[in-house]
């Protein structure tokens, strides 16, 4: 693998938590460990992109993203990373696939939030995104009714793990997923944009 690249054994269990990270905060860490512990995971990569195609305005730099990030998460089992940049990968399906080719035998289970899965529909290709690898959906309290109503829920229903068997889902064949409920803070990236707290001053 080319340098600076993660490793990952065949068999191992990796999160994958992708987003613009634009900037990173106290929740993203949270529910990371949070991932780490309720899923059984060995590592989690950050998948800090380059752009989000269903966002208008453009992200702070992506040096100045990836910095702030790693020095935010800082976890011996967590690597935060520019991969889609290296892949040349602009979406969440391209994304999965080509990490798949290139590590195969690796149980990748892709994390998101109660918010996405409301939103999942206007992802692209989003069914091959759940038929693709195993999905987490961790939640903040009273965030489940819109998500769980949502069009991606309702479609996968069948697929849908108790959140008691949570380690059991990296191990599962997609399309498989789990709704887990974690506490969380009320931070958000659009928030620290609003304050003015993001991006730092040049």
């Amino acid at each position: 693998m080319p340098a600076g690249w993660p490793v990952a054994r065949a068999g191992q269990r990796i999160g994958l938590l992708g987003g613009s990270f634009d900037p990173a905060h106290g929740g993203h860490v949270h529910i990371t460990r949070e991932a780490l512990r309720r899923l059984g995971l060995d590592a989690v990569w950050w998948l800090v992109s380059p752009a989000n195609p269903l966002k208008r305005r453009p992200p702070a730099p992506l040096a100045l993203r990836l910095a702030a990030a790693r020095g935010l998460m800082r976890h011996p089992r967590v690597r935060v990373t520019d991969l889609e940049s290296r892949l040349g990968t602009r979406t969440t399906r391209a994304t999965l696939a080509a990490l798949a080719a290139r590590h195969p035998g690796v149980r990748f289970v892709w994390l998101m939030g109660a918010d996405n899965l409301a939103d999942l529909h206007r992802w692209d290709r989003w069914t091959a995104i759940m038929e693709g690898a195993p999905v987490a959906v961790l939640a903040r309290p009273g965030a489940g009714l819109r998500a769980l109503g949502a069009r991606a829920a309702r479609r996968f229903a069948r697929a849908r793990l108790p959140a008691g068997a949570a380690r059991l889902l990296a191990a599962r064949r997609p399309p498989a997923w789990v709704y887990v409920v974690v506490p969380l803070s009320a931070l958000s990236s659009s928030a620290l944009r609003a304050r003015g707290a993001w991006p730092p001053p040049a």
